[in-house]
This record gives structure tokens, sequence and C-alpha cells, in this order.
């Protein structure tokens, strides 16, 4: 299990082309910034028709990562009840690479080592289905600070989708995402957390639309299959 800290700022659907690239100009010059380059990411979102995932802050995706040069590869994640806080996103995350575009839920059933979360995605699994998808590409930078602390910084611009009765709906999807890799001393002291605001804090400079965000990505999702379905 991997305890997943990562601080989420949210742009204007509407933003401009052009604010957007002064964005990455800065990162692409941010001294402790190295350019990653860009993933394609396709990531469907499962949930019983009831919403039993939802209703227990769990979120459960098979994702597709696709880059120039490389072939794709198709991941499995469950993320389980956390906690958000002035954008700043603090939950149990469990990933695995599967053999296709399907679920392997036994091995995610194995590898979730909360016995509550697990116990939900055993009597619920067999009744999953696809909800709802994000479909962006994401634009990375690693980012060390002088005391160690990493940083992954990922810029997403795409969309969020509901297909209803043949027809597509979507929602623009924009935001900057600062998750914590690694920190001095497992983070005792907290420094890890205060770089990701302290970075926040710079990208804002550059960019004041900039604000952080409590509403994940599947959150996002199921907002807008609730706006299409009414349910």
């Amino acid at each position: 299990m991997a305890i997943e800290r990562e601080l989420k700022l949210a742009l204007p659907g509407d933003l401009p082309t052009a604010r957007a690239d002064a964005l990455i100009a800065h990162l692409d010059h941010l001294p402790g910034a190295e350019a990653r380059g860009e993933r394609h990411l396709v990531n469907r979102y499962f949930d019983t028709p009831s919403l039993a995932l939802s209703r227990a802050k769990a979120a459960l995706r098979l994702r597709y990562v696709a880059r120039d040069g490389h072939p794709g590869q198709w991941l499995q994640t469950l993320k389980s009840v956390g906690e958000a806080r002035d954008g700043l996103h603090v939950r149990h995350e469990w990933e695995q690479p599967v053999k296709g575009e399907a679920l392997e839920l036994d091995a995610l059933i194995a590898a979730c080592d909360v016995p509550a979360t697990a116990a939900m995605l055993r009597d619920e699994g067999d009744s999953v289905v696809a909800q709802f998808e994000t479909n962006f590409v994401r634009r990375l930078w690693r980012y060390i600070a002088g005391d160690g602390t990493a940083v992954e910084i990922a810029f997403d611009r795409g969309e969020v989708a509901v297909v209803s009765g043949g027809q597509r709906h979507t929602e623009p999807l924009l935001e900057v995402e600062l998750e914590l890799l690694d920190a001095p001393d497992d983070d005792r002291e907290g420094q890890g957390e205060r770089m990701l605001f302290a970075l926040s804090q710079d990208l804002r400079q550059v960019l004041p639309e900039l604000h952080s965000d409590d509403v994940s990505k599947a959150q996002r999702g199921y907002r807008l299959r609730q706006k299409v379905l009414g349910g």
C-alpha cells in the first residue's frame, strides 16, 4: 500500500492556450525541475449500478498510458477513503499493471491491506461496470529540492466524459498536480507537504488563475454522471 500525498490545483476550462503555455515555459526553466515528456492517459472509472464504491469513498480505475516510442500499458488502481484540505489530497492507493483492457480484481483484492476496503471490493466487484472516463494529455516534470524532497509536477489537459444513449457528454479538465514522491525522514516533520504548498505559490505567481481544489478527477466524473443521468 502507498499513501498518496498530492496537491491539486485547478484552472478554468476556458483558459487561453497562451496562458497555459506560459506555465509550461516556467516549469521548463524552473531550477531543480527536469522535464519528463508527455503521456496520453485514458481512464475508465468503475462502480456498481448503485454506486457502492462512491458511497464508500473509494475509486476503482483502469488506465491506459501511452507515450511516443513506447508500447502502451494498462494499469488498475484502487483509491480508498482519504481526506482533502486546501487542495492537499491524502489517501491510500494500490496500483498494478494488468495484461489488457480488463480489471483483474482478485490481484487487487489480494494486494489491498485495508480489510474493510478489500472486503468491499470482494463483495461488490462482480457487479462493477464502467461509469465514466477521463481522457487527457499529461505533461510531467520531476522537481528535486535542495534538501532532497522529490515532487512530480503534472499538467493535465483534456476532458471528463459520460456516454448515455449513444451520446458523449463532456466537460473540460485542466489541472496541475504536485505529488510528493520522497522526503527526508519519511516527512515526519512535514517538510514535504510544505514544499508542495511552496511550489504551488510559485506557480500562482506565473498563473494566478490556479486555485486549490479538493475535488478529485473521480468526483468530477461522478458529478458529470449525475448531471447527465440524473442519479
